[in-house]
């Protein structure tokens, strides 16, 4: 007999879109798309098969201790006498987690809550580090908030221009693009990428302008928008004087970038620098225009200098006068599903619930009281992620290992660096629905339900908070990772407490978020039920609050209600170019597949659509290099080697190759990539590196199994 409809959203990115899913009496799922204001009733081609997951082949139902399957309490009680051991022996901090953005808001609050009163480790990070820091950090130091969009997504219809960076949209959320009808219309999209992307494409066509720099210069691209804008008096100067501080500075620090300079370093004419800024100020609302809006992702934050990318962005914005304006505004996409509420409730390793400082003592007296612990027994500032996962196993770092929702071996820069320190843990725990690459190498795996098994929260790119429900029961044997945490602590002899129940969580975490910048203490699993568009902060009040779709109305964040203007310069990537790697590499992401690719590659239409890695590679550059289409081709860089099959398109730059980040083994695009980081963010470098192309002269059987680690070092 087939189950109730259960409305609920896409288990992949940030869209969050609305979906029905519809059990059948045979036991299968389909997904209908319903509307919602994000994707209208529209969904991607991963949406659409995201129920094939629930029924993956090699779904994991049983826990596993050293690859044999064994019963839940052998598992836990393992994993429970090796975490006290290790703290007995080597302190609270031998104990690291590592958590992921796809976590529901009630999993990565109780995750936070776990590291920090039960384990008393610092060291807990999440691979939301690897999304949305360089943004986050730059919002926070300009506008005193971060949340990604601080608008929601549907005003970008009433936009005249649209300055995107750094975002793939027709690929990443394709549903998403619908909202760039009206500016496209107006020829106003200004998209920069170093490829002609799909989303770049939009702006074919009269739509607008792709902008094609340099590889690693979008700040110095920023720089010189923002001295063209002060240059021509384009500036927004009544909004400036009143809502803002800094500009002398930043003013000084931009005439350094004129136009010509500009143009040399970044590779992008004059002519079309001076465009793309006319068309964003002749937008903007104090020269009459209808709005205009500066949004970045991942491709320009993925980078040494994020942070500083982001400020420049925001800069831009402020001189235009956009932020905190109706049908105007800067705004940063975020990626993963919950890569927003999974650092706003404590797996961020600075950061308490509620978006609190782990450092300021009257969010941890706060917290404390809502844990029921000693504020002086809290953990303080742990490492970010990409440090964390350096230190694994070293002599002064942790040597156990929880690893939650995140595929570490495939995502992580320097992916192979990663799979060895790994490998000298004394412990690894994954807990996860299928045997990623990072859980094959577990001592204990313990599988857990997946979205349409488990009823939480998410909160979706523009701070909208969303009910995720439960369409189906998981299979048996299978555990909610909110009921492994709970037996973890009663194991470990804790006497905090516990719930697993998802809307009781939901309704602690808001207790604990009371006050905080990001509030949901107004919000509860009943009231999203009942107000499916509340927006945080939702704080608590003698009457509902109705939410906040628009920030910085009245005011920006800071302790005087003014943006900061900061001053930022241009350095260039960390690994460029040299002799021996004369290239460009650049990664980012497919339409079929999400993230790691541990999901998307078993849902056969998705691979069918896309069935292996590979490597764009210009035409120009292949006749110099000696490859044709579908040449296996050896990438060099510092860090390793990758062989992948080429395809030659002249939707690249000459100088750059483009390799998506889905895959393992030697195709796998993070084997290749710089873990250096932005000093701010701890954002790594995942999106340009220097590296040497040519075409693979050994063994052809070398691309033959997608999951053969091709480990060859390159000294």
């Amino acid at each position: 007999m087939a189950g109730p409809a259960a409305d609920t959203h896409c288990p992949y990115c940030a869209l969050q879109c609305a979906q029905t899913l519809h059990p059948g009496a045979d036991g299968t799922v389909t997904a209908a798309g319903r509307q919602f204001p994000t994707n209208r009733g529209g969904m991607c081609q991963k949406g659409w098969t995201s129920p094939a997951v629930l029924r993956a082949a090699d779904r994991l139902t049983t826990p596993l201790l050293r690859g044999q399957p064994v019963s839940w309490d052998t598992a836990l009680s393992f994993v429970a006498d090796r975490l006290t051991s290790l703290r007995a022996t080597h302190g609270a901090g031998s104990v690291a987690v590592f958590g992921g953005g796809g976590l529901t808001n009630e999993k990565a609050y109780a995750l936070g809550k776990f590291a920090r009163a039960v384990l008393a480790t610092p060291n807990i990070d999440y691979n939301g580090r690897f999304c949305m820091a360089s943004a986050a950090a730059g919002a926070n130091r300009s506008l005193g908030l971060d949340r990604g969009l601080p608008f929601p997504l549907a005003d970008l219809g009433g936009a005249r221009a649209v300055l995107l960076l750094g975002s793939n949209l027709a690929e990443t959320m394709p549903p998403a693009v619908q909202h760039l009808a009206g500016v496209r219309a107006a020829g106003g999209l200004i998209v920069v990428d170093p490829r002609r992307s799909a989303t770049a494409d939009l702006t074919a066509d009269d739509g607008g302008l792709h902008v094609q720099p340099v590889p690693g210069t979008d700040l110095a691209l920023l720089l010189g928008l923002a001295h063209i804008v002060l240059a021509e008096g384009f500036a927004d100067q009544e909004y400036l004087a009143a809502r803002t501080t800094g500009l002398d500075d930043v003013r000084r620090s931009l005439a350094l970038w004129w136009p010509e300079r500009t143009e040399q370093v970044t590779g992008v004419p004059v002519a079309t620098l001076r465009r793309a800024a006319f068309l964003l100020a002749n937008a903007s609302p104090s020269r009459g225009g209808a709005g205009a809006y500066v949004l970045t992702g991942r491709g320009v934050e993925q980078s040494t200098q994020g942070t500083d990318t982001v400020t420049a962005a925001i800069t831009l914005a402020l001189l235009l006068g956009l932020p905190g304006r109706v049908g105007s505004g800067y705004g940063a996409i975020t990626g993963q599903g919950n890569g927003q509420g999974g650092r706003e409730h404590g797996q961020k390793a600075d950061q308490l619930p509620g978006y609190r400082s782990i450092e300021d003592e009257a969010a941890r007296a706060h917290v404390a009281g809502v844990w029921g612990v000693d504020p002086a027994d809290l953990p303080r500032t742990g490492m970010p992620a990409v440090e964390l996962l350096r230190s694994l196993g070293t002599p002064d770092g942790p040597k156990a290992l929880l690893v939650h929702g995140s595929n570490l071996v495939v995502s992580a820069p320097d992916a192979d660096r990663v799979r060895e320190r790994l490998a000298s843990l004394d412990l690894l725990v994954v807990c996860d629905f299928l045997p990623s690459e990072t859980a094959l190498l577990a001592d204990v795996v313990l599988p857990v339900t997946q979205w349409a098994e488990e009823e939480g929260t998410m909160t979706s790119l523009e701070g909208r908070v969303l009910r995720r429900r439960r369409a189906v029961p998981p299979p048996p044997g299978v555990r909610s990772e909110l009921e492994v945490l709970a037996d973890l602590a009663r194991r470990l002899g804790s006497s905090v407490h516990f719930d697993t129940s998802p809307a009781a969580v939901f309704d602690e975490l808001a207790r604990a978020s009371a006050g905080g910048r990001a509030d949901y203490s107004g919000l509860s699993h009943a009231r999203l039920d009942a107000e499916p568009d509340l927006f945080w902060p939702v704080p608590a009040g003698p009457t509902p609050h109705p939410g906040t779709p628009r920030l910085f109305l009245d005011r920006f964040a800071t302790p005087d209600g003014r943006a900061r203007l900061v001053p930022v310069d241009h350095r260039g990537p960390s690994d460029d170019l040299r002799r021996d790697a004369p290239l460009f590499l650049v990664t980012g992401r497919v339409l079929a597949h999400y993230q790691s690719g541990a999901q998307t590659r078993r849902v056969p239409e998705l691979v069918r659509s896309a069935p292996e890695p590979y490597v764009e590679v210009h035409p120009l550059l292949a006749d110099l290099l000696g490859i044709g289409e579908g040449d296996p081709v050896q990438l060099d860089t510092a860090r390793g080697r990758g062989v992948v099959r080429a395809r030659l398109t002249d939707a690249v730059r000459a100088d750059t190759v483009f390799l998506p980040f889905h895959w393992a083994g030697t195709g796998s695009a993070n084997r290749l990539t710089t873990d250096a980081t932005d000093p701010v963010s701890g954002m790594p470098e995942f999106k340009v590196c220097a590296v040497a192309v040519r075409r693979w002269d050994g063994p052809p059987d070398v691309l033959d199994d997608p999951s053969l680690l091709y480990a060859q070092e390159v000294r």
